[in-house]
């Protein structure tokens, strides 16, 4: 019989294997970073953002800008036919406030407010056409340039739209020919018009229409898609019967270069720079979530994140291109 000595020291257990690190079933925890691996981290994650944004921006003009036209187009025919149906739809630059009220004042009609419905056979185009000609209102269709007349009545009429971005809906008109037909359809009249002819940057212009007659210029930009090097211009007369013009009430003066042929709008670096900004603390916020959750959980919020952001900023930036891309 062995007597066990109390004072003993115990012989130290040994370690359970399925406790020790690595085992499965036994959560890891997850080592800090260091400081220089966050910033490596960060830096990497803003190169690739801002690639990213890049291909986006490409991406945009390419394809997702041709879808923002498409549902421009049927949230304006949908608003046009509303108009023309109650005989309120816009027939000269001013527009009743309150059609209802004897005496309404009038204001000058909204840019974007759809005003007509552009036809051109040959091209197999049929577009709505809005009110004011700046780059945000040609990425839903073509625009009416304010200070000339609306199609169909007596005088000049000019219709502008893009070459290639939002649908691109004038890329095409360097195909016309002499004879050709186009139909402008709006509150006041169904006018038809006879392509006279084709001219460029330099080119002499027709002789102005007699007295009592109306004209229709389509202008968009010339040469190659988004690398334009002038502008295309269309010139047709009325072969239907002119309606009488109401007093123009702006010149082109009052213009805003943005409405310009050729125009940008630099009141869009405001947007882009919160934009930015936004999307710098979204870089940063995933650079430390990177560390917190891990990789696939990040990517899994950043991707629908990013692409939104990345989108935002590429509409915003066309803004800057000329209004006839």
């Amino acid at each position: 019989m062995s007597v066990v000595d109390a004072s003993a020291p115990a012989a130290p257990s040994a370690p359970d294997p399925a406790l020790e690190p690595g085992a499965p079933g036994v959560p890891q925890r997850r080592r800090p970073a260091s400081t220089g691996a966050v910033v490596r981290r960060g830096i990497g994650s803003a190169i690739l953002i801002l690639a990213t944004c890049l291909l986006g921006f490409a991406a945009w003009l390419a394809f997702f800008s041709k879808l923002h036209y498409d549902r421009a187009q049927h949230a304006a025919y949908d608003a046009l036919r509303v108009g023309l149906a109650a005989g309120t739809a816009p027939v000269g630059p001013t527009q009743v406030v309150n059609p209802n009220e004897n005496n309404s004042p009038s204001e000058l009609v909204p840019l974007g407010t759809p005003v007509a419905v552009l036809s051109i056979p040959e091209l197999g185009l049929r577009a709505v056409v809005l009110q004011g000609t700046t780059g945000s209102v040609l990425e839903n269709g073509p625009g009416h340039l304010r200070d000339t007349q609306m199609p169909g009545q007596v005088g000049v009429s000019v219709i502008m739209g893009r070459r290639a971005a939002y649908g691109g809906p004038f890329s095409k008109l360097s195909t016309l020919n002499p004879g050709d037909s186009i139909t402008v359809v709006t509150g006041q009249t169904v006018a038809n018009y006879e392509v006279l002819d084709l001219r460029r940057g330099g080119d002499p212009s027709p002789p102005p229409p007699a007295t009592g007659q109306s004209r229709l210029i389509l202008v968009t930009a010339d040469g190659a898609p988004f690398a334009p090097s002038g502008m295309l211009y269309v010139d047709a007369d009325l072969t239907s019967k002119p309606q009488p013009a109401p007093p123009m009430v702006l010149s082109a003066a009052d213009m805003s270069p943005s409405e310009n042929a050729m125009g940008t709008e630099t009141q869009a670096w405001l947007p882009i720079v919160l934009w930015g900004q936004l999307l710098l603390l979204v870089t940063l916020g995933l650079s430390l979530a990177w560390n917190v959750w891990g990789r696939w959980q990040t990517w899994l919020v950043a991707v629908p994140v990013l692409g939104y952001l990345v989108l935002s900023i590429a509409d915003e930036v066309t803004r800057l291109l000329p209004n006839l891309t």
